[in-house]
């Protein structure tokens, strides 16, 4: 039993793949080079998929303009037209947390396993969120909002800018690492092929629906905002 937490333990840990040699030495941990990977992967099929694009789409594009559409269109309906300019970031998101969260099943751990990412991708949501809500009211109906429906709520409207991030970035870090644990569970204690049903489950379905989630929520904090 101790065998199995300490091994268990040593797979939470974030590991340091390398250190760059200025300023003292900054350890790059794994989660920030999977990142990197996923970078430029999704570089490599957008100058791939963009190249020699016709008015007609046939092949691949005819995919990728579906996919696209699907985008645009779930968060236009959402958000509205007024929403519109923030929906390249939103969808640049949730490809991003789709590819981190499914890399597990390829022997990758996933970056959002690490609680320094989840917080990133928090922080530039609530940034995003009340940009939106400043950008729709402007600063004056901004500041005026707090006090909405009554002036006596405005510590809870204020606290609400902190409390938010914090849903979405423990929402999203719980559930990954959840399912991460369990899978290191199964594979320590059944490492052939009871793994495999699991691994579909936790690194696909259940990644792709913590994408989902976190990019709806933070897509219906902004509408809150443009709308109050």
């Amino acid at each position: 039993m101790k065998d199995l937490s300490t091994e268990l333990m040593s797979e939470l840990q974030s590991k340091i793949s390398f250190t760059i040699p200025i300023f003292g030495g900054i350890p790059v941990p794994s989660s920030v080079v999977v990142t990197w990977g996923i970078m430029a992967f999704l570089m490599i099929l957008t100058l791939i998929f963009v190249k020699n694009l016709k008015k007609l789409p046939t092949g691949p594009q005819i995919y990728v303009e579906a996919v696209v559409g699907f985008i645009n269109n779930f968060f236009e309906d959402i958000l509205g037209k007024e929403g519109k300019r923030y929906i390249p970031y939103l969808g640049t998101v949730t490809l991003y947390l789709a590819c981190s969260n499914v890399i597990g099943i390829l022997g990758f751990t996933p970056p959002t396993k690490d609680l320094n990412i989840t917080v990133g991708l928090a922080i530039m949501s609530i940034i995003l969120i009340e940009y939106s809500g400043i950008h729709a009211k402007g600063k004056k109906g901004y500041i005026k909002s707090f006090s909405e429906p009554m002036a006596i709520l405005a510590p809870i409207n204020i606290l609400e800018i902190f409390i938010r991030p914090l849903s979405l970035c423990m929402r999203l870090f719980g559930n990954i690492l959840g399912g991460f644990v369990v899978m290191e569970l199964i594979k320590i204690v059944a490492p052939v092929i009871i793994p495999i049903p699991f691994s579909f489950y936790f690194d696909i379905f259940d990644g792709l629906i913590q994408a989902y989630v976190f990019v709806f929520l933070t897509s219906l904090f902004m509408k809150e905002k443009m709308e109050d």
